[in-house]
């Protein structure tokens, strides 16, 4: 009961908080950017030594490295984003790629890094939230966890369809502020059997629960707030689709053990592909993005626009049948609208670490896009799109420029190196508006007048309203001959 009113408090947030105040003006804080990216950092104030007076926002900000162990700042100012700052200090609690960003609201208060770590858990029983998703393991195993999904779903649509009153007698709607309803399993009989792969907030197993194969997500007791905003874009109304992973429901339940993660990453680590795996792999993975940013409306459900928010190849899972599907929605921004398809307002609160470095799109990493805007994290989506197809691309045998397939790389990685800084990122793509070396046979005609590189090309635009859509970036792929032309 107590996890449902919380939920439930997360929904009426944007209805039931006090306005923001008026922020105040001239607020001052500690300034470092490099000429990389001095320019965008000088529209959010005046400055004047080491200091930035800020004209448009109450907000300092904060970017550190992790170097030996601790924290050095490596771009510091008035905050570009229109977003809230709550904390009085620069503090965080989390890092990716050894970086880690930070907003507060006083004077000068991002002049250092206050570190918070999260408390570990100990090796002995604790208590997991968990997310159940179906991945197929074997053709019969998959079967029976596919006819259980259609079942347990089927169940809860009858269920929904309807409407339905509320505690003070009232019928509900089905807009997209409404949740399906769905109770947490029981999960006394969940068998973990083999771990798989561990990320920054979960790990993800291999597991038996009433018979079928699936995958567990577990979350630790200091992530209840990531297992709760997965669940809740889980749990949408219509957010069935094959290119989305299966949810089957969610619970608790006490394991003890250490965890770990697999992914699309992983896939390509050890495989290459044919031409028939890379088409199927990019077309299933472009048609799970277009479903997730697709606006439903069916048998008066309403499934809302989904910005994934943190598009990566840890994030996509490979299915047994070659096909992808979207996973890890812990960044993900919903985008509701109460009062009519087009008018999306998103109610999910973004935090600003958002994404992950090396797939942040230009204008994420200049820190110049307003991170409340479905539209634009989006478009963000699509960008890190095209770096997906990118990295399908290289392993792929038909478009390999070479007798044999190159080894597996990351974007940027063979020009910048494994990890990457913020400041050569900014550099390279902001500035030199650089991409992934693109090979010349890609460039080849493939259907009608579209090249394999004008899809990446449409796809990881400089210029976000030039960017492909999701729908249209899928409808490319999917007019790709089934042979390679090449």
């Amino acid at each position: 009961m107590q996890l449902w009113l919380l939920l439930f408090a997360l929904f009426v947030c944007p209805l039931a908080c006090p306005p923001v105040p008026t922020p105040p003006r001239h607020r001052r804080c500690v300034y470092l950017a490099s000429a990389q990216n001095v320019r965008s950092l000088q529209r959010a104030g005046r400055v004047s030594g080491g200091v930035q007076h800020c004209s448009r926002t109450p907000c300092c900000m904060g970017y550190f490295k992790l170097v030996d162990g601790g924290f050095q700042p490596d771009l510091q100012g008035c905050n570009v984003l229109l977003m809230q700052c709550p904390e009085d200090s620069c503090s965080a609690s989390t890092h990716r790629t050894n970086y880690t960003a930070c907003v507060c609201n006083t004077d000068f208060c991002n002049a250092n890094l206050t570190w918070l770590p999260t408390v570990s858990t100990p090796a002995s029983l604790g208590l997991y939230s968990v997310s159940i998703a179906v991945i197929p393991l074997g053709t019969l195993l998959f079967l029976c966890g596919l006819i259980m999904a259609v079942r347990w779903r089927r169940h809860l649509c009858n269920s929904v369809a309807k409407p339905r009153l509320s505690p003070e007698g009232m019928v509900t709607s089905q807009c997209s502020c409404h949740r399906s309803e769905r109770l947490d399993l029981n999960l006394a009989d969940l068998e973990l059997q083999q771990m798989l792969g561990q990320g920054r907030f979960a790990s993800v197993w291999r597991g038996c629960w009433g018979g079928a194969a699936v995958a567990v997500k577990a979350f630790p007791p200091q992530q209840r707030q990531q297992f709760l905003r997965e669940r809740e874009v889980h749990m949408l109304p219509l957010m069935e689709h094959v290119g989305v992973v299966c949810f089957l429901g969610a619970g608790s339940k006490l394991e003890g053990g250490d965890t770990v993660l697999g992914s699309l990453r992983s896939f390509l680590l050890k495989n290459t592909s044919s031409w028939s795996c890379w088409l199927r792999l990019c077309q299933s993975l472009s048609q799970g993005l277009a479903f997730l940013h697709s606006d439903l409306h069916r048998n008066g459900m309403h499934k809302p626009a989904v910005a994934h928010g943190d598009l990566s190849s840890s994030n996509v899972l490979v299915r047994a049948d070659g096909t992808c599907a979207l996973c890890d929605f812990g960044c993900s921004a919903v985008l509701r609208s109460c009062s009519g398809p087009q008018q999306h307002t998103d109610t999910t609160q973004v935090s600003v670490q958002v994404g992950t470095l090396c797939y942040l799109s230009p204008e994420m990493l200049e820190g110049c896009v307003n991170l409340r805007s479905g539209r634009y994290l989006m478009q963000g989506d699509v960008y890190a799109l095209g770096l997906l197809l990118w990295e399908l691309s290289s392993r792929c045998v038909e478009l390999s420029p070479a007798a044999s397939v190159s080894e597996y790389r990351l974007p940027y990685e063979v020009e910048l190196g494994v990890c990457p800084s913020l400041e050569e990122l900014l550099r390279f793509v902001c500035e030199r508006r650089a991409r992934p070396c693109v090979p010349r046979q890609w460039g080849v005609c493939l259907q009608g007048s579209c090249t394999l590189r004008e899809v990446l090309e449409d796809c990881w635009d400089h210029d976000p309203d030039a960017r492909l859509t999701a729908p249209c970036a899928a409808d490319r792929l999917a007019a790709l001959p089934p042979c390679c032309p090449m």
